[in-house]
């Protein structure tokens, strides 16, 4: 029987005999309540070649354990930002801006609680590169310092910075890295309510101050 929806869950285990074990012990207890383990999209993997699971690779590097934005992501990323630039050649800089900021925000909040700063500082250049092309697309005999000077303001940092007087264009490397909470889990919900609330709120907090 195949539902609608999926259930997805990373079981870790000392061998990859135990993993084996695991899997089909997992498999039959679906199987007895009507459901199936995928095979496609089931992986066993030792944690120092690493793996992909809900956008983020997880992998050991010299016995420590760092989680980062997945390769298929990162692809995934910079095709939406190619097919929104293919789709506004025409739109104005200010509407380029508009439909480009929530792509970014949206991708940097998801991913601001991993290992991302190496990332968002590639992809903003990728993204710098993207928009030239974008530019000199629609000024094919314009001089290189004349694209630059109608699209590009240089900050008091002598950084060039993709903008108009209204509006201006997120870059990933300048949102905050912020490390995900780790849970106690020696802690219970129904007894620990301090902890819980307390947990919570900074939480929120944080949240609220993400771009």
């Amino acid at each position: 029987m195949k539902l609608p929806w999926a259930t997805l869950l990373i079981v870790t285990a000392n061998s990859e005999e135990t993993a084996r074990e695991i899997k089909d012990k997992i498999a039959v207890f679906l199987k007895e309540r009507g459901l199936e383990l995928s095979d496609d999209k089931t992986l066993i993997t030792n944690i120092n070649e690493g793996f992909d699971f809900l956008g983020w690779n997880f992998r050991k590097y010299n016995g420590k354990l760092l989680i980062k934005p997945s390769q298929k992501s990162i692809k995934r990323f910079t095709e939406t930002i190619s097919q929104t630039l293919k789709k506004g050649m025409a739109w104005s800089q200010d509407i380029l801006i508009t439909k480009l900021n929530p792509i970014i925000r949206g991708w940097t909040n998801y991913h601001n609680s991993v290992v991302s700063s190496d990332v968002f500082q590639t992809l903003d250049h990728r993204i710098w590169e993207m928009l030239w092309g974008w530019a000199k697309r629609r000024h094919p005999k314009k001089s290189k310092n004349w694209i630059a000077n109608k699209y590009w303001n240089q900050d008091t940092t002598k950084r060039w910075n993709f903008r108009t007087e209204r509006n201006g264009l997120l870059l990933l490397s300048e949102t905050r890295i912020s490390r995900h909470i780790p849970l106690k889990l020696q802690m219970n919900p129904f007894l620990d309510i301090d902890y819980f609330r307390e947990r919570q709120n900074k939480l929120s907090h944080r949240n609220h101050h993400s771009i």
